[in-house]
């Protein structure tokens, strides 16, 4: 392909796109620019594909240090670990370009988006979406279908389509949409806290939003597509994955073992890990072989999971009936345990059906925030509420150990950090981290960490307007009638073609996540999706009030007290050097908050006496009437005590309370070579006062004058 470039316009955002000119080995390569932002995406495809139907599609979305002019910091000189933004992108990216994959694409494939020039000013995320989208839609990969990503801002009650970086922070809104024509790709959602107030946007307002971004992506996807598709590559002859499921085995296996089969779906209702689909697998291979008939293992399966999925779409689509009996539009048993773990600040033990989730919150101060930094700023951020999220292989039957932190994982917890944090008013230097162990799943784990990270904040006594409750929806469509469905478990995600995750309060939505394993979705779909899910949150949240009503005070919860002291005496609390308030913290055992500019203190301990303790000795620090020096007579001799001995000379504290300098050229006639020989701390000794100039005040001994 010759150097080729296409200037398009968006929103008042030009971008450029160059084909041809770098990374020419690659199935499909952009050199893609925006203001001062270059960024290359690369598109690699492995010739043989893997034996199993899923797409081996992986994103890497990675920010060069000396992109933004700076040097990697610590030991190791060189990009390592992703940064939570980069892995966070990198999954944003993959589930906007997964649906575009024809049915059967199984070769493995690497899309990798570098960024190689920042910009403060560039909306990386969209930047990535779009360059990924143009070196994949000019490929030689059979994909022949564009996307487009609109993030969608509310600044002073009005839209704002692909705001700045400056004008984001001003922002009530973060909604970021991607999609095709008229169908919605990928959601991604949340509300901003304003002045300290919780902020959601209505069930009938999000909509509307949705509806007119729609609109921009369809106007800016057939544009990519126009312009792009013009440039696409000779298509790559690759054979798609085909299960060339056996017939006659599917129709044997449905005349004499349909009962079976939807006794197996109901215990796949109860876990994502069920043994009855092999055990059935057994028990149809030997039928056969005693008939006589030949049939191998991979046919059979094969067979098998494909009646199995067509039964359990069908019940839903004709019968409205799920695996486990419930209704389309209704939530499973719930159960809520709340400060049960002794030594914690704040928990709950949140289990909704088959999904457990143990939620702990741990108090803080401003030491505890997590450091992070973007490639867009020039200086570091800290983060004062963070939420975790581990999914143990216990939880779903899994025999495997715990490793390092993987990008579900970080998904997952961000989504939850996401709803809850536009209701959390934290103090001022507070730090809160909320903690979700998944214990057991079986679908929309991460929506029980909000709802048990929403109590769990309440049991611990954090400042939450309102209780957060989320629910994960799905999709069955057969293209021409769909039923959603809510409350999904681990065999409705499967088998389904949407997970549409809503949090909210009762006022609406705080955040929200949309993924599909169709082409798209249309507006009537989101709609009826999110009305439903208003029932189903609404349902939860009363029940979450509930247990807050019936709450049991933390044991473990830290006494707080807060006070003022004048601006002027917060120098005498502290100390010099820090020595006043080192001893006030050992000799009490709390902790101490100060505010310089306000005279704030905030005391924080176990043992509610010496807590009281703590802030009378500090009062009476405060109370105390300011020292003043001395004017001391020139010549006379004053009682001083050794505060320090050093090799230059020895601190001796004055009538006064200050300290002076005897330097040991000042101790004698003679030369002194060793002071502590002569002196020993808490000594009182004899000085005379040479000189006085403010605060400093020269000495000598009687022996030196004589």
């Amino acid at each position: 392909m010759s150097e080729t470039t296409i200037s398009i316009t968006n929103n008042q955002i030009t971008e450029n796109f160059t084909f041809g000119k770098v990374a020419k080995q690659a199935n499909g390569s952009v050199w893609y620019t925006q203001g001062n932002a270059v960024l290359i995406a690369a598109v690699a495809v492995d010739k043989e594909p893997v034996k199993e139907d899923f797409l081996p599609l992986t994103v890497q979305y990675i920010e060069k240090s000396y992109a933004a002019a700076k040097i990697p910091g610590g030991f190791i000189k060189r990009e390592s670990k992703p940064s939570d933004f980069e892995t966070l992108t990198s999954r944003i990216v993959d589930r906007s370009l997964r649906p575009l994959f024809p049915k059967g694409f199984n070769y493995p494939i690497t899309i990798t988006v570098l960024v190689v020039s920042s910009d403060s000013s560039v909306d990386m995320q969209l930047a990535a979406i779009h360059a990924a989208n143009s070196a994949l839609l000019t490929s030689d990969v059979p994909v022949l279908k564009s996307i487009a990503a609109v993030r969608v801002g509310i600044i002073d009650n009005e839209a704002i389509y692909n705001p700045s970086l400056d004008m984001q922070e001003k922002s009530e809104l973060d909604l970021l949409l991607v999609g095709s024509g008229d169908e919605v790709i990928m959601i991604e959602m949340r509300t901003i806290q304003t002045e300290s107030k919780s902020n959601v946007l209505p069930e009938d307002k999000l909509i509307s939003l949705i509806a007119n971004a729609s609109q921009e992506i369809k106007h800016a996807s057939n544009k990519y597509y126009q312009e792009f598709i013009q440039l696409k590559q000779q298509l790559l002859e690759l054979e798609l994955f085909s299960k060339n499921t056996d017939k006659e085995l599917e129709e044997y296996i449905s005349e004499y073992f349909a009962n079976d089969i939807s006794e197996a779906i109901c215990h796949m209702a109860k876990s994502e890990r069920s043994n009855a689909l092999d055990a059935l697998k057994d028990k149809i291979l030997s039928q056969l072989i005693s008939e006589n008939k030949e049939v191998d293992e991979a046919s059979l399966s094969h067979a098998l999971s494909s009646y199995k999925a067509k039964v359990s779409r069908a019940m839903i689509l004709n019968e409205k009936r799920r695996a486990d009996g419930r209704k389309l539009d209704e939530v499973r048993q719930i159960t809520i345990e709340t400060n049960l773990l002794p030594s914690v600040h704040g928990s709950c033990l949140f289990t909704r059906g088959q999904t457990q989730a143990l939620v702990a919150a741990t108090l803080g101060d401003k030491k505890d925030a997590q450091m992070y930094e973007l490639i867009t700023d020039k200086t570091s951020r800290s983060e004062s509420f963070m939420v975790h999220y581990n999914f143990p292989g216990f939880s779903v039957g899994d025999s495997k150990p715990i490793g390092p932190t993987n990008r579900r994982e970080l998904g997952h917890g961000n989504l939850a950090k996401r709803a809850l944090e536009c209701t959390v008013s934290l103090e001022a230097n507070q730090s809160v981290r909320v903690v979700s162990e998944i214990l057991e799943s079986n679908g929309s784990s991460s929506m029980a960490t909000v709802c048990g990270g929403s109590l769990a904040l309440c049991a611990a006594g954090i400042n939450v307007e309102s209780l957060v409750a989320g629910i994960a929806m799905g999709l069955v469509s057969d293209g021409e009638k769909y039923a959603v469905l809510t409350d999904i478990m681990g065999l409705e995600d499967f088998e389904g073609d949407m997970d549409f995750k809503v949090a909210g309060t009762m006022s609406g939505v705080s955040a929200m996540q949309m993924d599909i394993k169709l082409n798209g979705v249309s507006m009537d779909i989101i709609r009826d999706t999110l009305k439903d899910a208003k029932k189903g949150k609404e349902h939860i949240l009363g029940i979450m009030k509930s247990a807050q009503e019936m709450m049991k005070p933390s044991l473990a919860l830290p006494k707080t007290e807060y006070f003022s002291v004048p601006v002027t005496k917060i120098v005498d609390i502290i100390g010099k050097a820090g020595a006043t308030i080192r001893e006030i913290i050992e000799k009490f055992e709390v902790s101490i908050d100060l505010d310089r500019d306000k005279g704030g203190v905030k005391l924080s301990g176990q043992d509610i006496h010496k807590l009281q303790e703590a802030k009378t000795y500090i009062q009476n620090i405060a109370d105390a009437p300011a020292k003043e020096q001395m004017i001391y007579e020139i010549g006379k001799i004053y009682k001083g005590k050794v505060k320090k001995i050093m090799d230059f000379g020895i601190f001796v504290e004055m009538p006064d309370g200050f300290d002076a300098l005897l330097h040991i050229s000042k101790v004698d006639k003679n030369r002194v070579n060793n002071l502590s020989e002569r002196y020993n701390v808490e000594d009182i000794v004899d000085v005379i006062v040479l000189e006085q100039s403010g605060k400093k005040i020269e000495l000598a001994t009687p022996a030196f004058m004589a």
